[in-house]
């Protein structure tokens, strides 16, 4: 189990003059404090190495109750003030694939640490990692709060960015002029639903995060920051929020288009109907077998009695023109 954790760890370990990107060897090796005016970013891929974190809180002296912590996979989200440090849990979806599914984050961080676990591996900071190798922007000269920022802020992107890319490819499939009463197209409104309330609680659950970490007065970390990341989760639940009640109008134009076309169905089926009523009564009459009718021994009775039906189908469809039915 240790091998597979140390495989699935890397340290970056960075200050505004120096920059080293390394694996750990052995569970010993992992010196979260340093003391050396250094920032540590370590990055651990997989939660359920509980025994090995157990061992790195001991070895590193933190706070006990970050054990018990690491024990739970499944967080809600929290914010936790323990010795100088902060305990922070997040549910992140993941934009990898098309699946969009969900994945268990945490962050322990201190003034001069910042150890990021996540639940599945791969990621989106690879830029963060080339702009501290390269020593671009002013990520190097602050502390591991700032670092917390740029991974939290890459996560909102990240999610905007997918998101746009959604609406372009869903733009044209899904536009107002190509509705049509069809499960084809009902089936593509209520998927691309899904994929929105996937965003949607992804966004509250982080949104969710930042204000409790706007509220918390740990040491050396500073939640000026977090103001900013606030913003741009509002903003994208107002765009989702707006895209949600355009679908929802159109699957209330789709139940009325279906209305429409029933409603047009029913209204021809009504008018055969009240066309034959009395078609069919006279027939009925003249159908049945009494002996003493009269009529049935008229000469022209036959052709008389066909020409009242296309006299009063005539009268009917002329009345019913005139009233605008059809």
């Amino acid at each position: 189990m240790e091998k597979k954790f140390l495989k699935n760890t890397s340290l970056i370990k960075y200050s505004s003059k120096s920059y080293e990107k390394s694996n750990y060897l052995t569970i010993s090796d992992i010196k979260l404090l340093d003391n050396d005016g250094n920032i540590n970013w370590i990055n651990t891929y997989g939660i359920g190495y509980h025994s090995t974190f157990k061992n790195i809180i001991i070895h590193n002296d933190l706070d006990d109750f970050l054990i018990k912590l690491l024990m739970d996979e499944d967080h809600p989200n929290k914010v936790l003030e323990l010795n100088n440090l902060l305990f922070i849990t997040t549910q992140v979806l993941k934009t990898e694939t098309n699946k969009f599914e969900f994945e268990q984050m945490i962050f322990i961080v201190s003034t001069d640490f910042l150890w990021s676990i996540q639940e599945k591996e791969g990621d989106y900071f690879n830029w963060i990692r080339e702009r501290l190798e390269g020593n671009k922007g002013i990520v190097r000269k602050k502390k591991a709060d700032y670092l917390l920022y740029m991974i939290l802020e890459s996560i909102i992107d990240n999610y905007h960015d997918t998101y746009q890319e959604n609406v372009e490819l869903n733009s044209e499939k899904l536009n107002s002029n190509n509705i049509k009463p069809t499960p084809e197209f009902t089936s593509l409104v209520e998927k691309r639903k899904q994929e929105l309330f996937n965003f949607k609680k992804a966004t509250i659950s982080l949104k969710d995060t930042i204000v409790k970490l706007e509220k918390q007065k740990t040491s050396g970390i500073h939640t000026k920051y977090f103001s900013e990341l606030k913003e741009q989760t509002n903003n994208l639940i107002t765009n989702i929020d707006f895209e949600l009640q355009e679908l929802e109008s159109k699957i209330n134009l789709i139940f009325s288009i279906q209305g429409h076309r029933l409603n047009e169905v029913m209204k021809t089926l009504t008018i055969l109907s009240v066309i034959f009523i009395p078609l069919t009564f006279l027939a009925g009459i003249y159908g049945m077998n009494f002996k003493n009718m009269p009529e049935l021994q008229t000469q022209n009775g036959y052709f008389i009695l066909i020409g009242i039906m296309v006299f009063l189908v005539v009268l009917c469809i002329w009345y019913f023109k005139r009233k605008d039915w059809f």
